[in-house]
């Protein structure tokens, strides 16, 4: 089985949409349903996700970004939180075909550390990786909790979120440990000097897992512009969707279809 990918929309501007941990393509519906007229959008799962459990692929952000290069045209690519570290290092990577990068909520380093303060405390990501062993469902719904704090309306975005998880069939233990994994280890930030395409970072103004501080930060290494949306949490495109679709206008303008 290859990597699932929805093709959506009819617009000229061609745009990838990557999601984060635990979630699927379906989570962008309200971005999509704002973008579709304006965009021919190619909706992603991530192995072991979504319509993607049984792909085969390994949950490697260049593994992952080779093969949907491989399907979709030249483009700018968005990445949501951890589906950032596939968009990131695809721009880097492959510049010809990522004409423009997204990181929405996304960064390229996400625990904190001595030279990084910007970022979720590691002990709390491990502890996510040991509880998943233990308690599968409520390790999730503790972090779709902490997905949805500090958003204008923190109920409202968890019942989307949780209405969402499983959709498309419960994610696979082992990926889910993998993706831990990845945002325990993956740090790009050194290389964000070498980004050479033109990059927009969307942040959250009440995001609780990704501070909007990193974000900023990530834009100057690389000269990119940081885009900061006032109510929104971890996940903009529920509830500030137009925001979200708005701040990409820069960079379709950047990077022409």
């Amino acid at each position: 089985m290859t990597l699932h990918i929805d093709k959506v929309g009819h617009g000229p501007q061609p745009l990838v949409l990557l999601h984060g941990w635990a979630m699927h393509g379906g989570v962008f519906a309200p971005l999509i349903e704002t973008l579709a007229a304006r965009c021919t959008l190619y909706v992603g799962d991530l192995p072991g996700h979504g319509h993607s459990r049984a792909c085969g692929l390994p949950l490697e952000p260049r593994a992952i970004a080779h093969a949907i290069a491989a399907v979709t045209p030249p483009a700018p690519w968005l990445g949501w939180s951890l589906g950032g570290l596939v968009a990131l290092t695809a721009a880097l990577d492959m510049p010809d075909q990522v004409r423009g990068l997204a990181m929405l909520c996304a960064t390229p380093r996400f625990v904190r550390g001595a030279d990084w303060p910007h970022g979720s405390d590691a002990a709390l990501v491990h502890q996510l990786a040991t509880d998943l062993e233990t308690d599968y469902h409520a390790t999730l719904e503790r972090f779709l909790a902490l997905e949805a704090m500090g958003s204008a309306d923190p109920k409202a975005e968890l019942r989307r979120l949780r209405a969402e998880v499983f959709e498309r069939g419960e994610p696979e233990l082992r990926v889910l440990q993998e993706g831990i994994g990845l945002l325990e280890r993956s740090d790009l930030r050194a290389r964000l000097p070498q980004l050479s395409v033109p990059s927009v970072w969307i942040a959250g103004r009440r995001d609780r897992l990704v501070p909007p501080a990193a974000m900023a930060w990530s834009a100057e290494r690389c000269g990119g512009r940081f885009v900061e949306i006032q109510g929104a949490g971890h996940a903009p495109f529920i509830g500030h969707a137009d925001a979200v679709a708005d701040a990409l206008q820069s960079l379709f303008a950047e990077t022409p279809a």
